[in-house]
């Protein structure tokens, strides 16, 4: 007989310690372990990468040439490995061409099903090609807005938003500050204009000269300068609010100035399509009185019913064939919860657990059997009621012939698998063991395992007093997206949880409308918002939402965003340049005897810096590999072999180690290395407490999850000393955590309520709400079924009401603690 197992011999890659484990084939089999065990070490970078490496191998010796400058995985022998394929936690490129229906294909064939059988005007004889209908390509696209569909503008109402101020005391908010708007000032001055007199009442011929403007008039300027001052003249040429704003955005490489002037633009539809992308052509076909932009913009869940009658036909047209397809596709989105999302919903406001499900669903239709699916976190971002719908769709795939090796920490999906690997005891260098695989009811015998308390503690949880708040902030009329008319009270002083079905309306309501309220609020000097420039990456103006009054801002001092953004998005990024204790660091090389010696300051130990770095990889330690119709990757430096240095930098050492080897501390080894470093010791301590302590300090961001990203900004949040009363916003904080790492996170969350601040969590871990103050349950479904408060109280209130799909789950929760 067949072997019906993959065995693995000697697995070394990363933290794991030569790790022999067999694992059955034609099963769903789950990873489990704590953060930084190991177990994505073993599906991911072992399992999978060596079936990816087999099969590079087998195609040409151009692709095998570059697979091997890619390396591969550091294992002795698998055996009985099938072809896999893998469905990461990725978050999409930020352009907003890339569509649900692109990512998933159903664009494709919406429009093959226009060009076909389409309903032409009168008088058209020639049919569409199928191009005709995508906004993303020259042929479909509107000419006015390049298949965007909306055009950014300016107006006299974003550019001067009070209009009491005069000119000098800067009505026109959009010009820079300090010399350079001052410049302008005193240009129009010159040129003439009253800059005393309030904007209001100045002539409106001269109010649209001096926003809109294309002339770039030069005149000499005599300025009035402090006494003792050169008074010395000049020419200046003048520049329009809205040429600087359009200017800024688009040519700008300061991602703060970007950022800035973005604020005073408006996104408005297109004039001429009206929002729709498309040329007139394509938009006068109708199927079923409907034209293909008003289809695309309808939840999936009803553009399957406009679409059933027509598959439902026996004949063999086009159009049946066709619209089967499409309503089969459908079916299965819909079954994963994502009926609620509309064909030309952008790829960018989709979350990573969203994105993998969309192409879960495409690999479900593709029909293949006999291959190993390798899944990260397949029940991310997913509420409970719909994890059971997952559970489906991942049986289905077992059913036609596949293995699915699934890394997961949702405990409910972990107890449907055929058979559990997992990995630990602990975390980095303390992990990297297979603690049991088997059937899952066997883990109970395997002690040193934390996944073991989870499954089989039937104790039920203790009860906690639940805090009372010190006020209210209340929103009123809320309107953006699928939140139509809301009313919203989150109380202060306490921790609140935020939860509902998929696309129900929650991170629209928190980290968009309540953030932008606090925001506005505070002004741009009240947020401390943790994030980079790259994370800050924008494509243009987004929508704000209409609110009728929002009460009780004024007890806010600060604000600060906690996302699941990527620190950064090339290896050069990292922990610890991204917390700041790389600067302490780099100072305590710089102070030994022989970098004095030498005159090599702290820039010396920068892997940004000419002098220190090593140039073939530019100090990043890893060069570019294209892999050409592939997605490109990285490969470590041929010359530093990853260590980021030149030699005469690496010849620095303190207390033994090289900066190099710094770097390539965990965060546990380097807390103790640099215990007596206070600048050092305080970070490192902050990312101990939530739970990161298995990092390496020089880990790039691109190997990071959007859990440990978060985390990462947490951390540097709480070295901070805090002023004042902070609102923390956090968008599922405890996605890609296992539930040992939730609790330590949670204690810090729960830290911060205590000192006075106010905490408000996105969240679907109905551990988290059980044990949350205040619970806000939006619903009933997703998307237009969505956007209303089906419940609000505590987590004992809410799991008692009647109406919530929440209710049943969190019940259950509060019952016992490995139920949900």
């Amino acid at each position: 007989m067949a072997d019906s197992y993959v065995r693995v011999r000697g697995a070394r890659e990363h933290n794991l310690r030569t790790v022999d484990v067999d694992i059955p084939r034609d099963a769903l089999v789950a990873f489990t372990g704590v953060s930084g065990s190991g177990k994505s070490s073993l599906a991911f970078g072992t399992i999978y990468a060596e079936a990816q490496r087999r099969y590079f191998e087998s195609v040409a010796p151009y692709a095998r040439r570059l697979i091997h400058q890619v390396g591969a995985p550091k294992v002795e022998d698998i055996t009985g490995l099938p072809p896999a394929v893998a469905l990461e936690q990725r978050r999409s490129a930020p352009t907003s061409r890339s569509s649900v229906g692109t990512v998933t294909t159903l664009s494709n064939t919406l429009r093959m099903l226009f060009s076909r059988a389409g309903d032409y005007p009168e008088g058209v004889a020639e049919r569409l090609d199928s191009d005709a209908f995508s906004p993303n390509t020259a042929a479909g696209a509107c000419p006015e807005c390049h298949g965007l569909g909306t055009v950014h503008r300016v107006t006299e109402e974003s550019l001067v938003p009070d209009p009491s101020l005069s000119v000098r005391d800067g009505a026109v908010a959009a010009w820079p500050g300090a010399w350079q708007g001052k410049n302008l000032r005193d240009i129009l001055d010159a040129l003439g204009h009253d800059i005393d007199r309030p904007w209001r009442e100045l002539p409106r011929a001269d109010r649209d000269w001096i926003l809109f403007t294309d002339e770039q008039p030069v005149v000499t300027v005599h300025p009035v300068r402090d006494v003792g001052r050169i008074q010395r003249p000049y020419k200046g040429q003048y520049m329009s609010a809205r040429r600087y704003v359009l200017h800024t955005f688009a040519d700008s490489k300061s991602e703060t100035l970007r950022r800035r002037v973005q604020g005073f633009m408006v996104a408005e539809p297109c004039p001429v399509c009206h929002g729709r992308r498309l040329r007139p052509e394509a938009l006068a076909v109708t199927f079923e009185g409907h034209d293909i932009a008003t289809l695309a913009g309808r939840p999936l869940s009803a553009l399957a019913q406009v679409l059933r009658p027509t598959a439902e036909r026996t004949d063999d047209d086009v159009a049946p064939v066709l619209a089967r397809d499409l309503v089969a596709r459908i079916d299965v989105l819909t079954e994963l919860g994502l009926g609620y999302l509309s064909m030309d919903r952008p790829s960018p406001t989709l979350s990573a657990g969203e994105l993998q499900r969309l192409r879960l669903a495409t690999q479900l239709r593709s029909g293949l059997f006999g291959v190993v699916y390798v899944l990260d976190e397949p029940s991310a971002g997913l509420h409970p009621a719909d994890t059971e719908s997952l559970l489906t769709v991942l049986g289905r795939l077992k059913e036609a012939g596949n293995s699915l090796f699934v890394v997961e920490h949702d405990m409910d999906v972990v107890r449907r698998a055929d058979w559990i690997v997992d990995v630990g005891p602990h975390a980095g260098e303390h992990g990297g063991q297979v603690l049991h695989s088997g059937p899952v009811a066997a883990l109970a015998d395997a002690p040193a395992s934390a996944t073991r308390r989870f499954l089989f503690d039937t104790a039920p949880p203790a009860e906690r007093t639940v805090r009372g708040p010190s006020g209210t902030l209340t929103l009123r009329g809320v309107t953006l997206h699928n939140l139509r008319g809301l009313d919203a009270a989150f109380p202060l002083g306490v921790f609140t949880a935020v939860t509902g079905v998929s696309g129900s309306g929650k991170s629209t309501l928190v980290t968009r409308v309540l953030a932008d309220a606090v925001r506005d609020h505070l002004g741009t000097g009240g947020e401390e918002q943790q994030q980079d420039a790259a994370d800050g990456e924008s494509t243009g103006p987004t929508a704000r939402a209409r609110l009728a009054a929002a009460e009780g801002l004024e007890a806010i001092d600060r604000l600060v965003r906690v996302d699941q953004k990527p620190i950064g998005r090339t290896p050069r990024s990292n922990l610890a340049t991204y917390t700041g204790l790389f600067d302490a660091v780099r100072k305590v090389f710089a102070a030994t005897d022989e970098a004095r010696a030498r005159g090599y300051t702290a820039g010396r130990f920068s892997f940004n810096v000419a002098s220190g770095r090593c140039e073939t990889c530019q100090g990043e330690g890893f060069v570019a590999v294209e892999l050409l119709f592939l997605p490109g990757t990285y490969a470590p430096c041929t010359a530093c072999h990853g260590a980021r240095y030149r030699p005469e930098t690496l010849e620095i050492t303190y207390r033994d180690r090289t900066i190099a080897d710094v770097l390539a501390m965990t965060v546990d080894a380097a807390a103790g290395f640099l215990a007596d470093v206070p600048a050092a010791a305080r970070s490192l301590r902050t990312l101990q407490d939530v739970g990161l302590g298995y990092l390496r300090l020089g880990q790039p961001a691109t190997e990071l999850s959007g859990g440990e990203a978060q985390r990462i900004k947490l951390a540097t949040e709480l070295q901070r000393t805090r002023r004042g009363h902070t609102l923390y916003l956090l968008d599922e904080p405890t996605t890609g955590l296992h539930p040992a790492d939730t609790e330590v996170l949670l204690r810090q969350l729960h830290g911060l309520v205590d000192a006075g601040h106010t905490v408000v969590v996105v969240e679907h871990d109905m551990g988290v709400v059980a044990g949350a103050d205040h619970v806000i349950d939006l619903g009933p479904g997703g998307g237009a079924d969505g956007g209303r408060i089906v419940a609000a109280g505590t987590p004992a209130e809410v799991a008692a009401a009647p109406r919530s799909r929440t209710a049943p789950y969190l019940a259950r929760r509060r019952a016992r603690p490995d139920a949900c």
